[in-house]
C-alpha cells in the first residue's frame, strides 16, 4: 500500500497552479521546482546570482523541513539555468549548504524560467 501525501508549508512560495509544492511517497519526497521567490510577496527577491541561488535552497529547505528532513535528504538535485556560465556560482553557494555525500545532481541551460528567474532547482528526498 502506497502512503501518499501532499506537503505545504508557508515558508516557502505557494503553488501557483496545478501542482504542489512537494508529494512525499511513503520515505520518499518529490520537491516542485523552487524558483527564488520570497515566500511572503511571491515576488523574486533582488540581488545577484549568488542570492537568487541561496533563496531557491531556502525555499527548498523550508519544503523539506516540512516533509520532515532537509537539504542534507536530497539524494538527485535538478539546477536549470538560463546562463550555464553561473554554474560556478551554483557550486561555491552549494558548498555553504551541502557537505559529503553530496547528492546526485543535473545541471541543464534552458532558455527561459517562470517569472524571468535565472536559476530553478527540484529534487527528490529520502527521509
Amino acid at each position: 500500500m502506497t502512503n501518499k501525501a501532499v506537503i505545504h508549508t508557508e515558508k516557502a512560495p505557494a503553488a501557483i497552479g496545478t501542482y504542489s509544492q512537494a508529494v512525499k511517497v511513503n520515505n520518499t519526497v518529490y520537491l516542485s521546482g523552487q524558483i527564488p521567490l520570497d515566500p511572503q510577496t511571491m515576488e523574486l527577491i533582488e540581488g545577484d546570482i549568488s542570492a537568487h541561488i541561496r533563496q531557491v535552497f531556502d525555499n527548498l529547505n523550508a519544503v523539506c523541513a516540512a516533509s520532515g528532513g532537509d537539504l542534507s535528504n536530497i539524494v538527485k538535485l535538478n539546477i536549470f539555468l538560463t546562463d550555464l556560465s553561473n554554474f560556478a556560482a551554483v557550486n561555491k553557494v552549494m558548498a555553504e549548504y551541502f557537505q559529503q555525500p553530496f547528492p546526485a545532481r543535473a545541471a541543464i541551460g534552458v532558455n527561459e524560467l517562470p517569472k524571468g528567474a535565472q536559476v530553478e532547482m527540484d529534487g527528490i528526498v529520502v527521509i
